[in-house]
């Protein structure tokens, strides 16, 4: 009976132990955030390269009064990080987590969704007041990230919810495609365009973040960093975060940044198109065959072909075949065509189109 009655009790005290042990490690995980979040735009002022729409809220913020959004354009551009910092200011950390609901493409938003959630929490009322005393508007606000996403009827519905809570709620549409949300909606917003990123302003971010995580780097890998990112500033961050762990204590390369990226090196392609241009249909079924065992993806191939061939010396006739070729390349390989045989069949076309000369 004693040794029942140990058992237990000894290994009660075992979780204890398991639990101190696990204390500091835990502490450590909740720490570890992805530079995109760490980085994050915590007011409207630190949002970048978008001056007319930080203008416009800084504004709306100051009267504190807010029409329905509707933000589009490229991913990675600051639609989501503007309207967070937005909320944040508004209502500061204590009621923010009452006044903003924030659904994405990843929740259900079908039409049950919207009449249900969305316009049970629009029908809410709130009061003006913030703990700290300062100015608080007296609506919440409804955060709908890809919106392009949901579907008509649930767009349709939505109409109606955003017309009859105007007093009490305010709507932020968020999309990379404005053509797919309905007329009736965009009518009802104020539109704001994101601009891709320029190429300086996306240099100044990565080589701040750089300086406060104490990374060793070279003008050349920031430079590629901005290139394979396009614009798209939470991508080029991924990149950093990635090329940073790879390397760990030692200076971040050009080559590691184009590795990460998945792109294809320049020397790569120049000979693909020196095959195309001068060599035999064999050579070029060789070469784009090992491009593809390589593990590089045909869209990227297809990318970095169509600005070496805009570059080259070729006639307009040309180039407008073989770009419209790239189209129709591009449309299979989205429909999950084979990677090999679409490949070739554009370089095909490329030696076709350069034996006229």
């Amino acid at each position: 009976m004693q040794a029942f009655l140990k058992g237990p009790t000894g290994h009660s005290t075992r979780p204890h132990k398991d639990k101190a042990a696990a204390g500091p490690g835990s502490e450590r995980r909740v720490k570890a955030v992805p530079w995109v979040e760490k980085y994050r735009p915590k007011c409207v002022d630190e949002v970048a390269f978008q001056e007319e729409v930080v203008a416009v809220l800084k504004k709306s913020l100051e009267g504190a009064d807010l029409p329905n959004l509707l933000f589009y354009g490229p991913p990675g551009t600051g639609k989501t990080s503007t309207i967070l910092a937005a909320a944040r200011e508004l209502y500061g950390p204590e009621l923010y987590r009452q006044r903003v609901l924030e659904l994405n493409a990843s929740d259900e938003r079908g039409i049950q969704v919207v009449r249900e959630k969305v316009k049970n929490f629009a029908q809410l009322t709130v009061a003006g007041t913030r703990s700290d005393g300062k100015p608080c508007p007296p609506f919440k606000i409804i955060i709908l990230d890809e919106a392009d996403s949901m579907t008509a009827p649930a767009q349709a519905a939505l109409r109606r919810t955003m017309e009859k809570q105007s007093r009490t709620t305010r709507f932020c549409l968020i999309c990379n495609y404005i053509s797919r949300i309905i007329e009736p909606l965009t009518s009802r917003c104020s539109k704001f365009r994101f601009k891709p990123l320029d190429n300086r302003i996306q240099e100044e971010r990565l080589l701040e973040i750089c300086d406060k995580e104490n990374l060793k780097y070279t003008k050349e890998s920031i430079a590629a960093l901005v290139q394979v990112s396009e614009g798209d500033l939470r991508k080029a961050i991924t990149f950093l975060q990635s090329a940073a762990r790879l390397n760990a204590d030692q200076e971040m390369t050009e080559h590691a940044v184009t590795e990460i990226a998945g792109v294809v090196p320049s020397n790569m392609i120049d000979s693909l198109l020196h095959i195309c241009f001068k060599g035999t249909f064999e050579k070029l079924e060789v070469s784009v065959r090992d491009m593809v065992d390589d593990g590089y993806a045909a869209t990227q191939i297809l990318s970095q072909l169509h600005e070496s061939i805009i570059e080259r010396d070729l006639s307009d006739k040309q180039k407008s075949a073989i770009t419209e070729k790239m189209a129709v390349v591009g449309k299979c390989l989205s429909d999950g065509a084979d990677e090999y045989l679409q490949v070739l069949s554009l370089c095909s076309l490329i030696m076709q189109q350069a034996s006229h000369n």
